[in-house]
């Protein structure tokens, strides 16, 4: 390609925001793009074996033991699982804090290797799907793009519920003592990451009357992955460089057929999958998977990365991790953590929800699929047994729900979101100007 670009991903140290950028950037490598993924060194090789050139990075000095991919994420969210047993204004302090805390921390630590790749590669545009700044992103001089793959809360809004409140849109009562408790639990933090940046050259953040943010605005492009028919109203308008994409869903790239002793056996089938993190709580999983156990439907489980641990009933198969986006269009319902990927990518397929939040904007997800009659929500350690069972059977059951997502699932497909994302980069990348709706 005459005129090919150097693309450089960098996603955060997770698989939903690493998928994420994996298939707009199989896009922009098929239209000749050199395309580079700038990834923590637990994720060595995972790029590279999807054809990709890989950069490796630490956020924090290296531990006395080799890691697997996300490890330390995996173990974070072990060990803090019981917060998430609290109401959302209880875990702002709790949980919420202390991950942005650790994603900052990481910003700062990995400031000279980030540095050193860019000067590197000498990109023609930097795309980071991050929830924190990495501000030296934006001290290079190069064109960078936000990739938002969070729930659309994390863009305040005064008609928006506080992001990771999982608070209902049309009732604010909570909102004001939430925003209060973000500014007493945030407050410090955000000071600091703000100085931070200004003092490197990145410019400030902001901090407004829906709560703070921790991550820039691009002055080039901007983009959030969710539906249409979820998407929030909003008192004001965002900015012009900001493109609101239905899915950004990753191709298939391997084929996955169900097992003959349920392909033979009646039943709805349904997909269990708490994320690759969620997953790491193997008491809640067993929970569900006992419950599930003792339906009539045949159950597809993504066990996770403590698969081991997890034992499934006759009516299940499962695997640590399984290829969702070849998944996803066999099942007829998901029971999901909320992540905005597993999210975006069963309204792409027309899959109604049963949403078991835990943390982060998974509570926004859920009580967004909730309150737009998309699925349910439950309560992820207090549902009844009958309560989820019941409400897969009347999701399962409800015609006229079926056929609504069908066509949510018809107009999100026809607009192709991921070859719309890498047309809108790969624009950034080729006139290094600003790209406006």
């Amino acid at each position: 390609m005459a005129d090919s670009r150097t693309i450089v991903f960098f996603p955060e140290g997770a698989y939903g925001p690493t998928n994420n950028c994996v298939g707009i950037g199989n896009v922009l490598k098929a239209r000749g793009h050199r395309v580079v993924f700038i990834v923590e060194e637990s994720f060595a090789g995972n790029l590279v074996a999807k054809g990709f050139e890989e950069r490796l990075m630490r956020l924090g000095p290296p531990p006395a033991e080799p890691e697997v991919p996300g490890q330390f994420w995996i173990d974070f969210i072990r060990d803090t699982s019981p917060v998430f047993r609290k109401p959302t204004i209880e875990q702002l302090g709790d949980f919420i804090a202390p991950t942005f805390q650790a994603l900052i921390d990481g910003a700062k630590y990995v400031h000279p290797r980030l540095q050193e790749i860019i000067d590197e590669l000498a990109p023609d545009t930097i795309v980071e799907d991050n929830v924190v700044s990495f501000p030296t992103i934006m001290t290079t001089g190069k064109p960078w793009v936000r990739i938002v793959s969070c729930n659309p809360a994390e863009l305040k809004d005064p008609l928006v519920a506080p992001f990771s409140s999982g608070y209902p849109a049309a009732d604010r009562a909570a909102w004001p003592a939430f925003l209060d408790e973000v500014r007493r639990t945030h407050g410090d933090m955000w000071n600091d990451f703000d100085a931070f940046c200004r003092d490197i050259g990145a410019g400030g953040l902001t901090w407004g009357p829906n709560g703070p943010d921790f991550m820039h605005e691009s002055p080039y492009l901007n983009l959030y992955s969710y539906p249409r028919e979820a998407d929030y109203a909003r008192a004001e308008a965002l900015a012009p460089t900001w493109h609101q994409l239905d899915s950004t869903v990753r191709a298939a790239d391997t084929t996955w057929a169900l097992p003959e002793h349920l392909a033979n056996r009646p039943g709805k089938l349904i997909y269990l999958s708490l994320g690759s993190l969620g997953s790491a709580d193997v008491g809640l999983m067993q929970r569900l998977v006992d419950v599930l156990g003792r339906t009539e439907h045949r159950v597809i489980v993504s066990k996770g990365p403590l698969a081991d641990q997890i034992t499934l009933h006759d009516n299940m198969t499962g695997e640590g991790f399984l290829p969702q986006p070849a998944i996803l269009p066999q099942v007829d319902l998901v029971i999901t953590h909320g992540g905005n990927n597993t999210v975006v990518e069963s309204f792409h397929h027309g899959k109604p929800m049963v949403v078991l939040p835990l943390f982060w904007d998974q509570v926004d997800n859920a009580q967004r699929v909730h309150e737009t009659g998309f699925g349910r929500r439950l309560s992820t350690y207090g549902f009844e047994d009958a309560e989820l069972t019941g409400a897969v059977d009347e999701l399962l059951a409800d015609d006229g729900l079926a056929v609504r997502l069908a066509a949510v699932s018809a107009r999100m497909q026809a607009t192709d979101g991921t070859r719309r994302a890498a047309e809108l980069i790969e624009r950034v990348a080729l006139t290094g100007a600003p790209v406006t709706r």
